[in-house]
Formats: C-alpha cells, sequence, structure tokens
C-alpha cells in the first residue's frame, strides 16, 4: 500500500480524502455505513454564532449532474455544538473540523473563538461565501477587502489550523486566495457552490424558495479544477480540492492540479460510502502506477 499521510500545516490526515461541510451532517449520521476513523477527516455542516432556521421550502432541487441548494445554513448555533455535538464526535478518531459562518467578522471570530476552546476539535473551515450584513448583502469572499477582514478577525482570536473555504463567483479566485494567506490562513480550500437557478415551467416560477441556489455536483468539477490549479500555483499554503469529486478518478486529477487534499460532497447523497471508496481507489492506483507515496502525484500539473 502506498503512503497516503499529507498534512495542511500542522493537521495530520491520514489520507486525502474528507468530507465536504453540508454533505455529512455531524459524522454520526454516516456511522451506520462507514468507519468514520478511516476518513483523512469530516467537515461538519455550517455553525454559527447564533441559532439559524434557514431558508423556506422548498430548499433542494435536482439538475442535470449535480444540484442546487439553499438550505441557508439551518443549525442551532455554536452553544448548541459545543454542548450536545461535540461530546458525541470529540473521540472519533479522525480530524472534526467544524466549518463556521458568519454575518460580520466579529461574529465569525467569537464563534471560531469559542470552538478554539475544544481541544479536540483541531481546525476550523471558514465560509467565506456568506453575505455580509454591514455592507449591503454581497459575500464576502467576493472581494479581496471582504474576505481580508473575516481572516483578519478570526486569526486574532483562533489558534489552530485555519482553513478558508473560498467563493467561485468572483472575478479573480488567486487574488482572494492570496489575500486570505496574508492574513494569516494555514490553507485554503475550493471551490464553495456556484450560483445557479431552476424553473419549474408548468408553474412558472423557481424550483427554489428564494429563486437562487448553490450548484454542486459533477457538473461544477471542470471549473472546481481549474480554480485549484491557479490557486495552487498563487499560494504558498496548502490548497483543498472539492466540487464535483465523486470517484478516485476525480480526487487524484485534483491532487495532479496541486491539491493536498479534497472534499467529498454531493457524491455522500448517492452513495453513503463513497469517500472510503475513493481512498481506497486512489491507493489502488498508486499501486498500479508504482507510486509509493501520494505526494508523488500532488502538483505535477503545473
Amino acid at each position: 500500500m502506498a503512503n497516503l499521510n499529507v498534512k495542511i500545516n500542522d493537521l495530520f490526515l491520514k489520507n486525502p480524502v474528507m468530507t465536504a461541510s453540508g454533505t455529512f451532517g455531524y459524522g454520526l449520521e454516516f456511522a451506520d455505513f462507514i468507519d468514520l476513523s478511516q476518513l483523512g477527516g469530516i467537515i461538519v455542516k455550517g455553525t454559527t454564532l447564533h441559532p439559524r432556521e434557514g431558508n423556506d421550502y422548498p430548499r433542494m432541487a435536482e439538475t442535470a449532474m449535480g444540484m442546487l441548494n439553499c438550505v441557508g445554513l439551518q443549525n442551532k448555533g455554536v452553544d448548541y455544538f459545543c454542548e450536545h455535538i461535540y461530546p458525541q464526535v470529540k473521540d472519533i478518531d479522525t480530524n472534526m473540523i467544524v466549518n463556521v459562518s458568519g454575518s460580520s467578522p466579529e461574529d465569525y471570530a467569537e464563534c471560531a473563538a469559542r470552538i478554539d476552546a475544544l481541544p479536540q476539535i483541531p481546525a476550523i473551515e471558514l465560509n467565506i461565501s456568506c453575505p455580509n450584513v454591514k455592507q449591503g448583502g454581497m459575500a464576502f469572499g467576493v472581494t479581496t477587502t471582504g474576505a481580508a477582514s473575516v481572516v483578519r478577525a478570526v486569526r486574532k482570536r483562533y489558534h489552530k489550523t485555519l482553513i478558508v473555504k473560498l467563493s467561485p463567483n468572483v472575478t479573480d479566485i488567486a487574488d482572494i486566495a492570496r489575500a486570505c494567506e496574508a492574513e494569516g490562513a494555514d490553507s485554503v480550500s475550493l471551490i464553495n457552490t456556484l450560483m445557479g437557478m431552476a424553473v419549474d415551467i408548468e408553474k412558472r416560477k423557481p424550483l427554489l424558495s428564494i429563486g437562487t441556489g448553490g450548484l454542486s455536483g459533477p457538473a461544477v468539477k471542470p471549473v472546481a479544477l481549474r480554480m485549484v490549479w491557479q490557486v495552487a500555483k498563487a499560494v504558498k499554503i496548502p490548497v483543498v480540492g472539492l466540487g464535483g469529486i465523486s470517484t478516485a478518478e476525480d480526487a487524484i486529477a485534483f491532487l495532479m492540479v496541486g491539491a493536498t487534499a479534497i472534499e467529498v460532497g454531493t457524491a455522500n447523497f448517492v452513495d453513503p460510502a463513497v469517500t472510503l471508496k475513493i481512498r481506497d481507489g486512489i491507493n489502488q492506483w498508486l499501486d498500479r502506477h508504482g507510486c509509493a507515496d501520494v505526494h508523488e502525484i500532488i502538483g505535477v500539473i503545473s
């Protein structure tokens, strides 16, 4: 077997396969299907400082080669996570990573600080695709100044591995990545969902309650690959790739364009055991091609 160990800053992963936030719950929901300890990491659903109800239904819709969602970060807040979820997940033998969202830099920082106090949560992933309520609702992650403001605020109060999840709905994602790196991000993950829409032509209205939603699944993979390739060349920190990964071959492509690790998202809805199949598939590919270590293929496409 090839060595699949990778590192994101000081965060050791037994293999490069993680789950994407919002598609794997808190991990506990998948415990009947796979051995969670075999994953490189689990990124739990988006967590905010205060509870959120999310958007009205319908908030998910199927599309060709993917899906749209406008769930709206429904969760019970960070205090609920700390008091009720953390005791259930802290002893899972993998990296439990919390995805943090907010509506202001202060919200992000306070939420991150409370998670910082949890000894067995070694990292957070910042979702900077959230709307900035103080600046008219534009997402933090679509400008370098907005992205930098969140990372700067969180870095002051969070002392473990900080991963920043980048929005693809931008002109130059490499600029955003460099801004995050400059403010102290230990890693960037990309891509978050692309903005999309679906219409019910019989009812003459959108399929989603708020009109638009985030597009994920195999349809976005070519865009995600291109952006990971661009960002990996633009920054010195590790890059985590995601967007349409559903097979080992998909994951290997992301590793080759410069990702140190990958996240599997929408594919979890199709096959709850897909993550371990991807891990095993990466190992088999490396063996077939005479590679003793996964690092032999990371970034080979420059």
